[in-house]
């Protein structure tokens, strides 16, 4: 129960902001993952581009939901720049590239278990709790941070700042 209580606070607390984060997005650009085809995600191929940033794993119910909102938004927006990038906090390589296909993810995503968890932890995501995501603007700035299924309605919050 404690746990669950935590968690709904942590949430309410990043739902609740807009603004700019104190957490620093550079030790995102320095991070190099593995690509779902095996070969190398460095994620400072996305510096100074509008950026979707979301952890999840396969085992995670609200990450399922989020999924298939996050592939509308990189179909619909990416002409105007956004780029959508997942990091999977897991290490089976086909296990996800699967999970993936059946959920129709097109963009790109990289695997770390434990960079994953420890990037969340440095980004402020202490507890690293899933589903996360960032929103990061082309300056390189956090715009917002969630907790929890990233919806339509929280891009929509962000739309304007992110995209230009």
């Amino acid at each position: 129960m404690r746990h669950l209580i935590r968690m709904l606070v942590l949430v309410a607390l990043a739902v609740g902001s807009g603004g700019a984060w104190a957490a620093d997005a550079n030790a995102l650009f320095a991070t190099k993952l593995t690509a779902t085809d095996d070969g190398e995600l460095s994620l400072a191929d996305y510096q100074g581009k509008p950026l979707i940033v979301n952890f999840w794993a396969r085992w995670c119910a609200p990450c399922r939901t989020e999924l298939p909102e996050l592939a509308k938004l990189h179909d619909e927006y990416g002409a105007q720049g956004l780029q959508v990038v997942g990091i999977a906090v897991e290490d089976n390589t086909p296990a996800v590239r699967e999970f993936l296909a059946a959920y129709g993810v097109h963009y790109p995503v990289g695997l770390g278990q434990k960079k994953g968890i420890w990037l969340m932890q440095g980004l402020g995501n202490t507890s690293a709790l899933l589903p996360f995501t960032l929103a990061i603007d082309r300056k390189g700035e956090i715009v917002m941070q969630k907790l929890g299924a990233f919806k339509q309605a929280d891009f929509d919050q962000i739309a304007d700042r992110l995209l230009n």
